[in-house]
């Protein structure tokens, strides 16, 4: 399978996404619109990756993945800090599809917030149903995934858009030394996605990214990298085709080899994703 690691669904309203400001996003976003994306790069189907914070953001995306074949899973939401998480988690991986979480830890004012007790905690419940933790941080926090990951050398893990580094400055540091120190750990890898939102909206070129393409592909190796698309933020920076150009590019220029595993496979692997 050719797989775009990370996108999102949404049926836009203010209250339920008080995040999507930009008119040109706000509104719906379906899985026949995703199959548009896909088909003109010959990408088979999607990891479908939650927009809300909640146990019916995680219900509903497996609702669409009974009804479209193109999702090939859901990394969704549960409270890890809930009392409630062992029921909850039980609950959603009786689907197949069901295949990782994900806390939006990028908005946590905390910048050890993964560290804190009750996280760890539901943390630690991932393993025993085989599920992903998807790690979606900014650069400050990036001190405790690399501890977190350390904690749990069991637990697979995906850094989420290469932890957003400032490519719209130019910024390498201290982001490049702290990615290379997570990528020590072998239980994480990394989604090459999310760039054009970091990057100057409407002017930037794909040089641009080189500097942050050498860096994660030297740290991570071609076994544990994926394309994502973040598909329909990354409208708000360029077209799919366009995010999609980036890596292709780049993977044909310096890993061509690799690109089945990097369109695909890896993803697959790391999510046991089922064709």
């Amino acid at each position: 399978m050719r797989i775009d690691s990370h996108q999102h669904f949404w049926n836009y309203n203010p209250r339920e996404y008080p995040w999507i400001g930009d008119k040109r996003i706000a509104r719906a976003f379906l899985p026949k619109d995703l199959e548009a994306e896909l088909k003109p790069v010959r990408l088979d189907g999607s990891v479908a990756v939650q927009a809300r914070q909640s146990v019916e953001e995680s219900r509903w995306l497996l609702t669409l993945a009974d009804h479209y074949p193109v999702i090939k899973g859901v990394v969704g939401w549960v409270d890890l800090r809930s009392p409630e998480v062992d029921r909850e988690l039980a609950e959603l991986s009786k689907h197949p599809r069901f295949v990782g979480v994900r806390h939006v830890v990028q908005d946590e004012p905390d910048a050890n917030f993964m560290l804190q007790p009750e996280f760890l905690r539901g943390i630690g419940k991932l393993t025993a149903h085989r599920l992903v933790y998807d790690i979606l941080i900014f650069p400050k926090q990036l001190p405790a995934a690399i501890d977190l990951a350390k904690r749990f050398p069991e637990q697979t893990f995906v850094l989420d858009h290469i932890a957003k580094p400032f490519i719209k400055d130019g910024t390498l540091s201290p982001w490049g030394k702290q990615i290379r120190e997570l990528a020590k750990s072998p239980n994480v890898f990394c989604k090459v996605s999310g760039m054009v939102t970091e990057a100057k909206h409407g002017s930037w070129k794909k040089e641009d990214f080189k500097p942050y393409l050498d860096i994660v592909f030297e740290a991570f190796g071609m076994d544990r990298l994926m394309y994502g698309s973040d598909w329909p933020v990354c409208l708000l920076s360029g077209s799919y085709r366009d995010v999609f150009g980036i890596v292709d590019e780049y993977v044909t220029a310096h890993a061509g080899k690799a690109a089945d595993k990097i369109f695909g496979g890896n993803a697959a692997n790391a999510y046991q994703l089922r064709s």
